[in-house]
């Protein structure tokens, strides 16, 4: 297939589209301060590791800052580490078993079909406003028992959330300051928002996952309003936003393969593994980030206590030692151990729930669109985050 990066003029410093896991699997960045990690089986180490590995990144990101940031950790399960993480995750594990989530089925097939219904018989269609964010978004929404028909306004907040395109450093400048305080402030808002609803869930309980949340108790002690929406907000947050990346990105993929395109679209039984190397070779997610709690050694390299570390997701899910033509885009690719969705305690909540939307989603377009490829007119748009590998906006011509 084309490269993606050259056929639409990305820059080649996204490492995540373009270049190659560096000789080193881990190197010191003097100018940003992290320890960058390439490889695979580092990666792997390092999340099964929360002891040596902590989530709590905060710690070491904004040891020397004066910004206050409040409450605005509390609750958040993807900075906690054990025990407190296993007893908040579970709080809501079962809304996102496998079986649970194949129940929902249904609804992300109608949902589906009406978004699509909107946009039906246009010769050009984008794809990301048009299916790619509503859906997730609106499936999320409703799991939490929040309106659904407020999407835009989530749209704004967590477009802002994650609108720099700056490298995080060590280094602070006022840009940087900027950057967290604007993204702070979002944050904010989208947890007031949530608040509010889960302070009205404590007066009129009703049968949705922030209900959950209020009457739960973990160390038999309630949550607060904070933690509830703060839990909340991770859960609409990062319920959306992977899937969304995942549907646009593997579209992409398969614009730039049409021999992909055809086979997929005549053997449908591929679709599961064209999404599992969608999200190894466009990895939503391209960086996860940890502080050591102690000296740690990898791959040769000691790293001192109280580092920040920058797991280059991208970067490993291209790990040569683990994947034979890593810069291929194969979807019948057996076995394919990619860490897209992370790994060990942390490995992501609704992985089940992505996959299947992403499933769905895919299997209703290619039906309903014989044709579905990239306007050259309209060029693919892309996210402008370095942590984050997805289109912004992706223009389709139908016919």
């Amino acid at each position: 297939m084309s490269d993606l990066a050259t056929k639409w003029g990305v820059d080649e410093s996204r490492f995540w589209l373009h270049g190659r896991m560096p000789q080193e699997t881990v190197r010191f960045d003097e100018q940003t301060g992290l320890w960058n990690v390439y490889g695979h089986a580092e990666a792997l180490a390092i999340f099964a590791d929360p002891a040596t590995y902590s989530s709590d990144t905060a710690r070491v990101f904004l040891a020397d800052s004066d910004l206050d940031v409040g409450d605005s950790f509390d609750g958040n399960p993807v900075v906690m580490d054990p025990p407190f993480h296993g007893r908040m995750r579970k709080l809501v594990s079962r809304a996102f078993t496998p079986k649970t989530v194949a129940e929902l089925a249904p609804r992300i097939a109608a949902l589906t079909h009406e978004l699509l219904d909107d946009v039906a018989g246009r010769d050009r269609v984008e794809l990301v406003s048009a299916l790619a964010y509503p859906l997730p978004v609106i499936v999320i929404a409703e799991l939490l028992g929040v309106p659904a028909g407020e999407r835009d306004v989530f749209k704004g907040w967590v477009d802002k959330i994650f609108d720099s395109d700056r490298e995080v450093s060590l280094e602070s400048t006022e840009e940087q300051r900027q950057d967290i305080e604007e993204g702070l402030e979002q944050a904010r808002e989208l947890r007031e928002y949530l608040r509010g609803h889960a302070d009205e869930r404590r007066r009129a309980p009703r049968e949705d996952l922030l209900t959950k949340l209020v009457e739960a108790e973990v160390d038999g002690q309630r949550l607060s309003s904070t933690e509830v929406a703060n839990f909340a907000n991770v859960l609409l947050v990062a319920g959306h936003v992977t899937t969304t990346m995942l549907i646009g990105n593997t579209l992409l993929c398969l614009d730039a393969d049409p021999d992909a395109d055809a086979r997929l679209r005549a053997d449908r039984s591929l679709l599961p593994s064209t999404i599992e190397e969608s999200l190894r070779y466009m990895s939503p997610f391209a960086s996860l980030y940890r502080a050591t709690m102690t000296e740690a050694e990898i791959a040769g390299q000691r790293i001192p206590k109280d580092q920040l570390l920058a797991v280059r997701i991208g970067a490993a899910n291209r790990d040569e030692r683990v994947f034979e033509r890593p810069h291929t885009f194969d979807p019948g690719r057996d076995p394919n151990p990619h860490v897209g969705f992370g790994h060990g305690i942390h490995f992501c909540l609704g992985a089940p729930l992505a996959r299947l939307e992403g499933r769905i989603a895919l299997d209703i377009l290619l039906d309903r669109f014989p044709v579905l490829r990239a306007d050259p007119e309209h060029p693919p748009t892309f996210l402008p985050s370095p942590d984050l590998t997805g289109v912004k906006t992706l223009t389709l011509l139908s016919h």
